[in-house]
């Protein structure tokens, strides 16, 4: 029941999102992969497992912070619900970037908020999915907002979904993919 929760929480937040992006044509990439293709094995839990650079652009009047999710739908599959890879929040508005490896503790980046994915950890965690499961997809969304959060470090997805509800300005998505052979 919490899956279909969360998918509820999340569907409703890109519905809200789509009728705000108008604004800003907000964008996100990485110099590590680009869209739609493989993420390298250094951004991943087959090696260093360092969280990639991401980059956006094309941000909307009126942003007070960012937040990112990176997770795994097709691990529905195997595990029975989207698999977290990465919960980050307050994100300062004047950033324009996530540096590479940022550091698996509570806060980071001077007032960004790291929250537990899904094994439960504390920041990144790589794509790993099962040896001969196939191509898996990574979303990385970012999401522009109109206030800084009030929630702590170590929240659940389903409770960052919840902290963001009528705050998204303009959101964009990245995805990467990986297989494990």
């Amino acid at each position: 029941m919490r899956t279909n929760t969360s998918y509820a929480l999340a569907l409703v937040l890109c519905v809200a999102t789509v009728a705000c992006a108008k604004e800003g044509n907000m964008k996100l990439t990485s110099p590590a992969f680009a869209e739609n293709q493989p993420i390298p094995a250094k951004y991943t839990g087959e090696g260093a497992d360092v969280s990639p650079v991401l980059k956006w652009e094309g941000v909307p009047s009126g942003v007070k912070s960012f937040a990112l999710i990176c997770d795994d739908p097709d691990a529905m599959s195997v595990a029975g619900r989207v698999w977290d890879h990465w919960l980050i929040w307050n994100i300062p508005a004047a950033a324009t970037e996530l540096p590479e490896n940022v550091e698996k503790k509570e806060t980071v980046l001077g007032s960004a908020k790291q929250g537990l994915n899904g094994w439960p950890r504390l920041g990144y965690n790589g794509p790993m999915p099962p040896r001969g499961h196939g191509v898996h997809h990574y979303h990385f969304k970012l999401y522009a907002l109109d206030t800084a959060l009030s929630l702590q470090a170590k929240a659940a997805k389903k409770q960052l979904l919840e902290a963001m509800k009528g705050h998204v300005l303009a959101e964009a998505e990245l995805i990467g993919t990986y297989e494990r052979k």
